[in-house]
């Protein structure tokens, strides 16, 4: 039976193996010091990561899917060593452990049979924190639970306890400041401009304008609020001047008024569309040709990590999932573990571990024809396995393919990371008896379709 540690408390180990493990929410590492009586590492060698996983004693054992762990052999870890400290470390470093369940550190023995639990809990703004020690005490070894969090980074912490970090970054270098810009004496600066709307940016990428045509590619403005009224210009208020009396306030401005609604688009031979978050698209192509067989692609690619010893690419192992809905009941899946919804209507075409590569990492096929009457709604979601937030992934997208032509027709781009490890990308449903597409981009906490469903209640309205 384990024993339940708090801060600062220790026990004895009276087994000549350990294993140290961790169990969190978010991607991390978990790593090893070595330290002599006075703190130090004895050499470089001391240190135990995923870059160097073995040293004197101590061995990092990965675990697929997961964190690795620590496996300490007691009489292998050398006589002037007095304690061994095990660091988790997030990922992401920009990410801190109060964004998520406190973290739990375990030491079991080699069989797998836990002697010592401990939550580390009362982290906040933390991304590194030392968990627990292995130490000697007369002769005997202990556990202590430390949950120290670092606030100096990862390279303070090494550097701290003696470990040589040779590629730091260097210092920025100085930029000098620009001269200031003083406007010619006979000309006065202009007042500026109040309340006036941003200049509107040229749009880029725009398709040659025939008259009256769609606007594609164009970001439709969201929430804002009512256009001022427009004035003739001998109504402009007239500054510093004495308000002309007994006449009629101008009405106020309209309250509350309902965002703008997002302009449905159309699907354009020869010109594919770019969506943006919440834009619809009808699944009929241009001529009022019904689609009928469709591919939703997406896509992600991991971000590198430069770290100071030595760079690599995290496994961040994203799974593409269709739920398929009957009004607001689930009723089929298509995911990794059901490569096949039961209908036969929507299929899996394999399942992408890394991310690596280019194009599509996974598709899923849909025949429109073929998806029962009593469905009325598929929801395309993107999980991670693994636990890693979309922070740790750039280039998330989703595609839509006419499988006939194997054309795009749509695509919706996630711009910046957020800290989730699920996403509602897009759905495809029914409305006056056709389909329609419908950009969502929208964060959710779920490692798999399991986790996902009982979240998506709200993206089945229209």
């Amino acid at each position: 039976m384990s024993v339940s540690l708090a801060k600062g408390q220790n026990g004895p180990l009276d087994v000549s193996d350990v294993v140290v493990s961790v169990q969190l929410a978010a991607a991390a590492d978990l790593s090893a010091l070595l330290v002599t009586s006075n703190g130090k590492v004895r050499s470089d060698a001391d240190f135990v990561f995923f870059n160097q996983p073995t040293g004197p004693g101590v061995q990092l054992v990965p675990n697929p899917g997961g964190i690795a762990s620590l496996r300490v052999s007691l009489a292998g870890v050398p006589a002037d060593i007095e304690q061994v400290r095990a660091v988790i470390t997030l990922d992401d470093a920009s990410s801190n452990f109060g964004r998520s369940a406190a973290p739990t550190a375990r030491v079991s023995d080699a069989a797998g049979n836990v002697l010592y639990e401990y939550v580390i809990d009362g982290l906040t703004a933390e991304s590194i924190v030392i968990a627990l020690e292995v130490y000697r005490r007369q002769g005997a070894w202990k556990v202590r639970a430390v949950g120290q969090g670092y606030a100096g980074g990862f390279a303070a912490l090494v550097t701290d306890h003696g470990v040589s970090v040779d590629d730091a970054p260097p210092p920025p270098t100085p930029v000098a400041a620009p001269a200031p810009i003083t406007p010619p004496s006979s000309v006065a600066p202009a007042p500026p401009a109040y309340n006036q709307p941003p200049q509107q940016q040229p749009s880029y990428n725009a398709p040659p304008v025939p008259p009256a045509p769609p606007a594609y590619n164009q970001p439709p403005a969201y929430n804002q609020g009512p256009t001022p009224p427009a004035y003739p210009p001998a109504q402009q208020p007239a500054y510093n001047q004495q308000p002309a009396y007994n006449q009629a306030p101008p009405a106020p401005p309209v309250q509350n008024q309902p965002p703008a609604q997002q302009p449905e688009v159309s699907l354009v031979k020869g010109r594919p569309v770019s969506l943006t978050k919440g834009q619809k698209v009808t699944l009929r192509k241009e001529g009022g040709v019904a689609l009928t067989m469709i591919q939703m692609g997406l896509g992600w690619d991991p971000i590198k990590k430069s770290g100071l010893f030595g760079s690599r690419t995290a496994d961040v192992d994203l799974d593409a999932s269709a739920l398929l809905y009957a009004d607001g009941n689930l009723v089929d899946v298509c995911y990794y573990g059901q490569l096949t919804s039961k209908d036969g209507s929507v299929r899996h075409m394999g399942d992408n571990l890394t991310g690596d590569g280019d194009g599509d990492d996974e598709v899923m096929l849909v025949d429109l024809q073929r998806v029962p009457a009593h469905v009325t709604t598929v929801i395309f979601t993107v999980t991670s396995y693994r636990g890693h937030t979309f922070e740790q992934v750039s280039n998330a997208f989703c595609r839509l393919v006419d499988s006939t032509t194997n054309s795009e027709l749509a695509r919706y781009t996630l711009q910046g990371g957020m800290a989730f490890t699920g996403m509602v990308m897009a759905k495809v449903y029914r409305a006056n008896g056709e389909w329609k597409l419908q950009a969502i981009g929208e964060g959710i906490q779920a490692k798999h379709a399991g986790e996902a469903a009982p979240q998506l209640g709200r993206f089945l309205t229209a």
